[in-house]
């Protein structure tokens, strides 16, 4: 599979007869990927076919959203509301908290298999019949056959709630590419660039989403928006946001077994003894941007969830974060939360073990490095 990206963009203009990408500024992000990859990657020949055929997917889905969008102006008239932001260091709870959000009726979660396939437009009557449910869902079972590590470090079904990871990705302009592959050049690109397309692409996509299948209140989850909080609340201005909260090093610790894992698809490189610091770079300036954003945004649109209460009682948790944001958690909402957190007990899927030392991670020199997070949250110290 090609990673140039002159030839991906032929080829996904090959499979679909279109040929309008929409807003150019896609192709500069793609480039630098595509460069970065090739430079910095050591990609195997396997890591190679799996990136190349992610990028060739995320065109084809990029032409696919602009010609539905040609085609039905009226897509352009949908009103996105809120949408109500998960954020948070990753390995913070997000996870969990973004699926209990997603049982509430009152509002509308970016799903699997939509996000990853998200043309034609699902239609309310038949979404939970949706074909590409079942695709995504064999999806899902040859990965976790081929890496059966990641079940119990990030599990989700095709009708799971997801990160916004091919909505950013569809620009070519987002931190998520960092867990895929060793690519540092992008990366500090992405930290600087300007997220305005990108957040502008990702509003079309939940407009055609929404289309013909509301509610219309999102909700949201990705750490990687708390790198640039000004560009998204241009494109929603109603934002509002839950935070999740960790002990840092806690957070480090297992950040870096998972991408040391998903990088290992990839490639056969060893990033063990630089990937501890790598990584609290990159999340200590996430955090120092998205305090900066709250601080001149305002306490009101912000609610704060520890892991750990939420992790003794989520329902409660959830419904202090709702009544602070000045939100109703409704009673079909309470009871399908109650539900959600009765089925879903922490390691059902396996337990994600890992050791800090593999990484040469001294737990008491992480916290140092995020007191400015720590202190301003009281974050409790993990084990």
């Amino acid at each position: 599979m090609t990673l140039d990206p002159a030839r991906l963009e032929e080829e996904a203009v090959a499979e679909t007869g279109l040929s309008d990408f929409g807003d150019p500024a896609y192709s500069e992000g793609l480039r630098r990927l595509t460069d970065a990859l090739g430079a910095e990657g050591d990609l195997t020949e396997i890591g190679r076919h799996i990136l190349g055929l992610r990028l060739h997917g995320l065109l084809v889905n990029r032409l696919r959203v602009e010609d539905t969008h040609r085609r039905h102006g009226a897509i352009d008239d949908e009103e996105v509301e809120g949408p109500l932001v998960i954020l948070g260091l990753p390995r913070t709870g997000t996870t969990a908290l973004s699926q209990l959000v997603a049982t509430d009726p009152a509002v509308r979660s970016l799903r699997l298999w939509e996000s990853g396939d998200p043309v034609p437009p699902p239609e309310a009557a038949t979404q939970d019949e949706d074909p590409r449910i079942e695709a995504a869902a064999r999806g899902l079972d040859a990965m976790y056959q081929a890496f059966p590590r990641m079940a119990s470090m990030y599990f989700q079904t095709a009708t799971d709630p997801t990160e916004c990871q091919d909505l950013l990705g569809m620009a070519f302009r987002t931190a998520h590419f960092d867990g895929m592959a060793h690519v540092p050049s992008y990366t500090a690109w992405v930290l600087d660039c300007d997220m305005a397309p990108a957040y502008r692409d990702h509003r079309r996509v939940l407009q055609l989403l929404q289309w013909h299948c509301p509610p219309r209140l999102w909700h949201l989850k990705t750490p990687v928006h708390m790198l640039a909080l000004d560009h998204l609340v241009e494109a929603y201005p109603g934002a509002r946001f839950l935070w999740t909260h960790r002990d840092p090093a806690e957070v480090m610790g297992s950040v870096c077994s998972l991408v040391s894992y998903t990088r290992s698809w990839v490639s056969d490189r060893d990033d063990h003894d630089t990937l501890a610091a790598q990584q609290a770079e990159l999340w200590s300036e996430a955090l120092r941007r998205a305090m900066a954003f709250r601080a001149a945004r305002g306490e009101a649109s912000f609610a704060d969830v520890h892991f750990e209460a939420f992790t003794a009682d989520p329902l409660g948790t959830v419904s202090a974060a709702y009544d602070k944001l000045g939100m109703t958690l409704g009673d079909e909402a309470r009871r399908r939360m109650t539900a959600w957190a009765a089925d879903h007990a922490r390691g059902a899927h396996g337990v994600h073990d890992y050791a800090m030392d593999t990484f040469g991670i001294d737990p008491d020199d992480v916290r140092e490095r995020f007191s400015f997070y720590v202190e301003h949250f009281a974050v409790p110290r993990g084990r």
